[in-house]
């Protein structure tokens, strides 16, 4: 328990030291340079709920019916100030209802007490992943908790999922927040990230970091919803860690090489990238024993997300899509207006293949400019063939406007282009029912039209990506970008 409760208190760490650093300056930039760059509207703000009926372009497959949940930051300004970083923003969920030919939205804040009390209060009081402020003190990870990463759908529930905290169960219909969930008493206020694993019998696997804290927690929830199984990992030098992949036997995470330097301002500031002195480190925990099997070591660089991990006889084979560099900075710069002077993107989506026997890591090159793998959800934890990115065919990593379905094998993408005036948000494949292949089904996302200021859910058909979208499902409004979400057939 001892060690809980301190793994709980090391979220705070860098957070609290700093003044207040909100300010309005970056407001102003901001909306100087979006009257010039429509682009930028993708980070303008959002204020209130959002309802409405998507008006259809092309044909709805009539058996594609259920409910698209995605969520993402929302809230960027208050009381006359902006804040500094993409991620810093208040969780903003929403829900794409599909069903007989027609498309509905609703979109609201997820009420957590950090919304809650800055909404009272008129201001930022609460510190930010790339923002420092210190207006109100920080008493647990919920206090700073932004639900605005992820939205899943499970066990009749809906969960709003951050980095560094509680689950925030919403109503799965309405989107009304319903309160922090613990899903044990003793594990109030720990760490659940956003990126949690569905395994086959209808349970998941997630696990929580506090940067800096050298642990991993580690949990096993069965499909009631019931903690089965737990554990703290030692780590060392473990910092920076936002999501895993599972395969047959193994928890797998990819562990960029980032130095903890609390005090320096935000969490983000803190963070001091490390790679010309240290390697990425897959990091190999096995699930029988939830003990750390092997770490393995690759050149460095940095990771967001993974695809999937399946075995391959004496070795596990896994996708990711790894960035050269530090590229915490990068989300940041369209915060002040800056879309210009961007970095080049040197991403690729890689496969690498952890070898057992030898200690060594192997990656072959899957695709260049990209983020966001997805494989389709009946073959998470086992062999895949097929895995969806989202392509940047300007060069640059925060404008992606391609929807790609990559042949493993082959190493082929099937491939379309939004063009100009388009965000392409994630997209998920959604299998037919009794599904034979993984490109039996489709591919559902949402889209950005900068141009016209509209949100749009797309749908492709997974077996031809490249004959376009198959419908289009267009609001009259811009409803924020989202980070990540699930797919839930009726």
């Amino acid at each position: 328990m001892s060690s809980r409760r301190q793994f709980i208190s090391l979220a705070a760490l860098g957070l609290v030291s700093a003044p207040a650093l909100a300010d309005s300056e970056t407001q102003r930039r901001f909306h100087a340079a979006l009257e010039r760059d429509p682009r930028l509207s993708v980070y303008a703000d959002t204020v209130g709920e959002l309802s409405g009926e998507a008006a259809i372009g092309g044909s709805l497959p009539s058996d594609l019916n259920g409910v698209f949940y995605r969520n993402g930051p929302g809230r960027f300004e208050l009381g006359g100030e902006r804040y500094h970083h993409w991620f810093d923003g208040d969780g903003f969920a929403q829900r794409w209802h599909i069903a007989g030919g027609k498309v509905s939205h609703r979109g609201r804040f997820v009420a957590t007490q950090k919304f809650t009390e800055e909404s009272r209060a008129g201001q930022f009081l609460f510190p930010a992943f790339g923002t420092a402020i210190n207006r109100r003190g920080v008493k647990s990870n919920d206090s700073v908790n932004t639900a605005n990463t992820n939205l899943l759908p499970f066990n009749g529930a809906v969960y709003a999922l951050w980095e560094g905290g509680s689950a925030t169960e919403l109503d799965p219909v309405t989107l009304a927040t319903r309160g922090v969930k613990a899903w044990r008493p003793d594990l109030k206020a720990m760490p659940f990230s956003a990126h949690p694993k569905l395994d086959p019998d209808g349970g998941l696997w997630n696990f929580g970091n506090a940067p800096g804290g050298d642990q991993l927690a580690i949990y096993r929830l069965n499909a009631a919803g019931e903690v089965t199984r737990m554990a703290m990992v030692p780590v060392p030098q473990l910092n920076m860690v936002h999501d895993f992949v599972v395969s047959a036997r193994h928890l797998i995470f990819l562990l960029p090489p980032y130095d903890m330097q609390p005090g320096a301002g935000s969490l983000a500031e803190s963070m001091r990238w490390a790679g010309g002195d240290r390697p990425l480190r897959a990091v190999v925990i096995a699930k029988d024993t939830l003990a750390l099997r092997q770490v393995f070591e690759l050149p460095a660089r940095s990771v967001f997300h993974l695809g999937n991990a399946f075995e391959d006889g004496a070795c596990t084979r896994l996708d990711a899509v790894l960035h050269e560099g530090d590229v915490l900075p990068d989300p940041g710069l369209p915060m002040h207006g800056e879309m210009r002077g961007l970095r080049e993107n040197r991403s690729n989506t890689v496969q690498i293949t952890l070898d057992y026997a030898t200690g060594t890591a192997r990656e072959a090159r899957l695709f260049g400019v990209s983020e966001f793998p997805r494989v389709a959800p009946q073959v998470v934890s086992a062999r895949h063939r097929k895995l969806v990115v989202l392509g940047a065919a300007g060069g640059t990593d925060l404008i992606l406007s391609t929807v790609n379905l990559i042949d493993t094998d082959s190493g082929k993408a099937d491939s379309y282009s939004f063009g100009p005036g388009w965000q392409v948000e994630e997209h998920v494949l959604v299998p037919r029912r009794g599904a034979r292949s993984e490109a039996d089904g489709y591919l559902v996302g949402a889209a950005q039209d900068t141009r016209r200021g509209q949100t749009v859910l797309t749908v492709f058909d997974a077996h031809n990506i490249a004959a376009g979208p198959r419908a289009l499902a267009r609001l009259s409004y811009r409803a924020p970008v989202c980070f990540h979400g699930n797919f839930l057939a009726a």
